[in-house]
């Protein structure tokens, strides 16, 4: 039962994240207007879903109990340590291009309506960014080097299991100077910024540590231009799944 109990919650958190901003958004609305939808009940139980998308070494206090320790030697084939972070609906690769923008919007939905939200609520959003960005920082901590993705997802979507069971490769993608990506290190860039002022009145030192770090992915995104879907290696892993449509023109 909790086998399939996992599959369903990893699928409904899929559809879930892109409106997690509306939802944020009708926590402004007058208690009148709300009171026929229970929109904070929502809010709460969205926000709850991120806890069961949670790669690596979970806390004490997680709070969705069905879901256990997984992926905890993730970057040890090159040496760095990658664990955490949040799995991508439901599959078990970690992809660092949308897993940047989804905390990019949630830490705007923070800074932009966190005064409307409950004190409880607002810690469990704060924990929900931090777990994303304390992995994102892992993914920067190398001069040079952004690592964008852990995970095969042609072996993994072969292969639909629980994170806690999984054998398929942790296979670890990379951008550098020498194959660029500006579209997911400029993304990842954004996040840290973004998260830098949800934790700026609360932890002003960790603030610091993301927009330091976030000035500097920045700068690479910058001075190396180009796109990783361009990278054959980089293709196989990341395409079709979360290459830059739009195109990126390097210049």
């Amino acid at each position: 039962m909790n086998h399939y109990l996992d599959l369903f919650l990893t699928q409904f958190v899929a559809v879930m994240t892109p409106f997690l901003l509306p939802l944020l958004l009708l926590l402004a609305l007058p208690l009148p207007l709300a009171r026929s939808h229970d929109y904070h009940d929502a809010l709460a139980k969205s926000i709850l879903f991120f806890e069961g998308q949670r790669s690596g070494k979970l806390p004490a206090d997680q709070r969705a109990e069905w879901r256990g320790d997984s992926a905890l030697l993730d970057g040890s084939e090159v040496g760095v340590d990658l664990t955490g972070g949040y799995y991508d609906a439901g599959d078990n690769v970690k992809f660092g291009f949308p897993m940047a923008f989804t905390t990019t919007m949630l830490s705007w939905s923070v800074i932009e309506f966190g005064d409307c939200m409950p004190a409880d609520e607002l810690r469990n959003a704060a924990a929900a960014i931090r777990w994303a960005t304390d992995y994102l920082l892992k993914t920067v901590s190398h001069p040079g080097i952004v690592f964008v993705q852990v995970g095969n997802p042609i072996s993994d979507h072969n292969c639909w299991e629980r994170p806690e069971d999984m054998d398929t490769a942790r296979t670890v993608y990379y951008v550098s100077a020498d194959r660029p990506g500006s579209e997911v290190a400029g993304e990842t860039a954004a996040a840290l910024a973004a998260a830098s002022m949800v934790f700026r009145q609360t932890d002003s030192a960790y603030s610091r540590k993301l927009l330091k770090n976030a000035m500097r992915v920045f700068e690479f995104a910058d001075t190396h231009k180009g796109a990783y879907s361009d990278d054959p290696g980089l293709k196989a892993g990341v395409c079709p799944f979360y290459c830059d449509f739009d195109g990126y023109q390097a210049t």
